[in-house]
C-alpha cells in the first residue's frame, strides 16, 4: 500500500499556479503572434505579439476575452493583417459578443455586433481578412429561437453580412486567394463529422453568384481539411485514397488551369498530417517559396517534421525540439522559424530556431519547480499488441515510474493508471502533462492507451471503431494492460482505470466486460447513449450514428451499450467527478448511474463546464482520485 501523504514535484501548489497555455501560432514579417490563455485573469484569452526586437505585446486589449462558441468547442476566434498603421487584429469576443477590430492592441472598436445587420443573433469563427482588408471571410452560426444553423458569410467593415452559402449543415475554414479572386472552405452535413467525410469547395469572389466548384470530396467519400492558398495554388489536407500507401489525411494541390481546377497529384507524404477538427484555427502544413511545403505529422504517435520540394519529394527534417504545431518561418528567407514546443520533458514554451539546431524558448507556459531533474520525469515508451484484424497493432503509451530525488519511490512491481483519452476520436499525446505526472512522480506506472479510433494512425484505424463504440475500445484496453502484466512491468492486483467524456464510457465498460481493475474514475463521462443524443449539443448531434449506430433505428444498440443498462455488471468501485455547467455531457448522465451502482460516489462542481479548466478544480479532482485509490488498494 502506497502511503496516504504522497510528496512529488507534481504538487497541488504546482498546478494552482498560474499556468499559461498557448495555441494557434502564427508568424509573419517578423513577428510571432499566437493566442494565450491567462488564468491570472480568470481564463481570459489574448492575442499576443513578438516583434522583430524580442519584445512581448499584447495585440488585444484589457477588456476583451478572444474566443467563440460556435459548435462548443470554438477555436480560429481571430486574424490578422498588416497595414499602413501597424498590426490590425481582428477578433470574437467571448464577453462582449460579435466581432471587434484592434489596432497594434489598444481601445477596440466594433466591426459587427452578435445580432447582425440581418437581425438574427450569431457567432463567428475561423476569420480571414480579405486582400483588400475591408471585409472577413467566417463560419457564422446562427441561432433563430431553438433552430441553429451555420453560414459561410462576408463581414464588411460597416457590420452587413453577406452569405455565400448555407446549404450545407457545418462549415469551416474559409480562405480568400491572394488576389482576392476565390474564397475556399470546407463544409459537411450530417450524420458526417469532419473527420468522415467533407468536401472542398471553391467560389469566384468576382461574381458570387456564379456555381460553387467541389474540388474533393465529391468523386470519393474522404475528409478534407485546412485549405491555403500560395499565390494561385490551393492546398488542403485529405484522406483520399492512393494506391500503395495507407489512408492518412496528406497535401493535395490544385491549380485553376483553363477554366478549370486541375489537381497537381503531389507524392504521398506517408505519415499523418493534421488533427480531428474539433476546433477551427488549427494549422498542420505551411507553403514555402518554389512550391515548397513543411508539415507537422504523426508517425506511430510520435510528432515528426517532413519537407516536400518539387525536385527532392518528401524527406524528414530534425527539428531542435518536439513541435506541437507545424513550423512557422519568421521571413521569406527562411532563416529562423517559430512554434509551439511540447517535448515530453518540459513545460511547453514557445521557441525561434533553425532546422537541426537547438531553438531558443523566449517565452515558458510554467516552470518546472527549482531542483527538478531528468529523472523526475516519466517519458513514455510505445507498447504495441496485435489484434485479430488486419489494421495494426494497437499502440500505447507506457511512463515507467519516475525515480528521480522529487518523487515516491516506486515499488518494484508499481500500480498501474490506464488513461482513456476522450473523442473517441482523439489519441493520446507524448507532451508533458499534469495528467500523467501526477501519477508517475508518486509511485504510478501510467498507461495511456491509443485505442482503435484513435487519430494519428490513418483512416482504417480511426474508422475501426465505427459500430464497435464500447466494445473495441474496451478490447484494445484490456489488451495494453495484460501485455504490461506479462511484461512483469506492473502489480496486477492494483490495476485501476480513468477516463474523460467519450474515455468515462470506456471506464465503466471495461469495469463491466473484465476483472482487470480494482476501480475506476469517470471523469465527465457518458453513461447513457440514449440521453446523450437528446441532450447533447449540434455539432455532435450525430456524431453516434457512426460510432453506434443510426438513430433512431438503432435504438436498441444504445442501450445495450449504456451503462445504465447494466450496473448490476460493475462490481468494482467508481469515482464520479463532474460539472454541473457540462453542456457536452449533462451531469444528469452521471447522476443516472451512481446510485446504481454497489460501491460509487459522486462530486460536483459548481460553474465547471465540459473538461476541467478551474486550477482549483484539477486539484481537487486529483487529490480526491488519489485518495479513492487509496482506499481501494487498502481494502484489496
Amino acid at each position: 500500500m502506497l502511503p496516504m501523504s504522497l510528496e512529488s514535484w507534481v504538487s497541488p501548489q504546482l498546478i494552482i499556479q498560474k499556468n499559461r497555455t498557448f495555441s494557434e501560432l502564427r508568424a509573419d514579417q517578423g513577428w510571432v503572434l499566437w493566442l494565450e490563455r491567462r488564468p491570472e485573469d480568470g481564463g481570459r484569452h489574448v492575442v499576443v505579439g513578438r516583434s522583430h526586437d524580442g519584445t512581448i505585446h499584447d495585440l488585444t486589449p484589457q477588456e476583451s476575452d478572444v474566443g467563440t462558441n460556435v459548435n462548443v468547442y470554438g477555436g480560429g476566434a481571430w486574424t490578422y493583417r498588416f497595414s499602413e498603421h501597424g498590426i490590425e487584429v481582428i477578433f470574437s469576443d467571448r464577453r462582449r459578443g460579435g466581432l471587434w477590430l484592434s489596432l497594434q492592441g489598444h481601445t477596440s472598436q466594433l466591426w459587427c455586433a452578435e445580432t447582425g445587420s440581418d437581425g438574427k443573433n450569431g457567432y463567428f469563427a475561423d476569420l480571414a481578412f480579405s486582400s483588400s482588408g475591408k471585409e472577413v471571410f467566417c463560419v457564422r452560426e446562427v441561432h433563430v429561437g431553438d433552430q441553429e444553423s451555420a453560414q459561410i458569410v462576408s463581414v464588411s467593415s460597416d457590420g452587413d453580412i453577406s452569405v455565400l452559402d448555407e446549404r450545407a449543415d457545418f462549415y469551416a475554414s474559409p480562405r480568400p486567394s491572394p488576389d482576392g479572386c476565390y474564397l475556399a472552405w470546407i463544409a459537411w452535413d450530417n450524420p458526417h463529422m469532419p473527420w468522415t467525410e467533407t468536401r472542398l469547395c471553391v467560389m469566384s469572389l468576382e461574381e458570387r453568384n456564379t456555381p460553387i466548384y467541389v474540388l474533393e470530396g465529391e468523386k470519393e467519400a474522404c475528409s478534407v481539411m485546412e485549405p491555403l492558398w500560395d499565390g494561385e495554388r490551393l492546398y488542403a489536407l485529405s484522406d483520399r485514397s492512393c494506391a500503395g500507401h495507407e489512408r492518412v489525411w496528406a497535401p493535395i494541390a490544385f491549380v485553376r488551369s483553363e477554366n478549370r481546377w486541375r489537381d497537381l497529384n503531389l507524392p504521398h507524404a506517408g505519415l499523418e498530417v493534421g488533427l480531428p477538427a474539433w476546433v477551427f484555427g488549427q494549422r498542420s502544413y505551411v507553403a514555402l517559396p518554389h512550391g515548397e511545403l513543411l508539415v507537422r505529422g504523426i508517425k506511430e504517435g510520435f510528432s515528426q517534421i517532413r519537407r516536400y520540394s518539387p525536385k527532392a519529394g518528401w524527406r524528414n527534417v530534425e527539428w531542435g525540439g518536439t513541435p506541437e504545431n507545424v513550423p512557422f518561418p519568421l521571413n521569406k528567407d527562411e532563416a529562423d522559424f517559430a512554434w509551439i514546443d511540447a517535448p515530453a520533458d518540459h513545460p511547453p514554451s514557445l521557441m525561434i530556431g533553425r532546422p537541426g539546431a537547438k531553438g531558443h524558448r523566449f517565452r515558458e507556459a510554467w516552470h518546472l519547480p527549482e531542483g527538478v531533474e531528468r529523472a523526475d520525469i516519466a517519458v513514455p515508451r510505445v507498447i504495441q499488441c496485435e489484434t485479430s484484424d488486419d489494421i495494426g497493432p494497437v499502440r500505447a503509451l507506457f511512463y515507467a515510474p519516475a525515480h528521480g530525488k522529487h518523487c515516491v519511490k516506486p515499488d518494484a512491481k508499481p500500480p498501474l493508471v490506464v488513461i482513456v483519452h476522450g473523442g473517441p476520436t482523439g489519441q493520446a499525446r507524448t507532451d508533458l502533462s499534469f495528467k500523467v505526472q501526477w501519477w508517475a512522480s508518486r509511485g504510478f506506472a501510467v498507461l495511456d492507451v491509443n485505442y482503435r479510433g484513435s487519430t494519428g494512425f490513418g483512416r482504417s484505424y480511426r474508422e475501426a471503431l465505427n459500430g464497435l463504440w464500447g466494445v473495441r475500445d474496451v478490447q484494445d484496453c484490456c489488451l495494453a494492460v495484460r501485455e504490461v502484466v506479462k511484461q512483469g512491468l506492473v502489480d496486477p492486483a492494483r490495476c485501476v482505470i480513468r477516463g474523460s467524456s467519450a474515455g468515462g464510457l470506456t471506464v465503466l465498460s471495461a469495469l463491466a466486460q473484465s476483472d482487470l481493475f480494482v476501480a475506476g474514475t469517470s471523469l465527465y463521462g457518458v453513461t447513457d447513449l440514449r440521453g446523450l443524443v437528446a441532450d447533447t449539443h449540434r455539432f455532435e448531434a450525430r456524431y453516434l450514428d457512426g460510432l453506434i449506430a443510426p438513430w433512431p433505428e438503432g435504438e436498441a444498440t444504445y442501450l445495450e451499450r449504456s451503462p445504465v443498462s447494466w450496473p448490476e455488471k460493475i462490481k468494482a468501485p467508481v469515482l464520479f467527478l463532474h460539472g454541473d455547467a457540462d453542456k457536452v455531457v449533462p451531469l444528469a448522465q452521471a447522476e443516472a448511474l451512481v446510485g446504481k451502482l454497489e460501491e460509487a460516489s459522486l462530486h460536483v462542481y459548481p460553474k465547471e463546464g465540459h473538461g476541467f479548466r478551474q486550477p482549483d478544480v484539477i486539484v481537487d479532482a486529483f487529490q480526491r482520485e488519489l485518495a479513492f485509490y487509496q482506499r481501494v488498494f487498502a481494502c484489496a
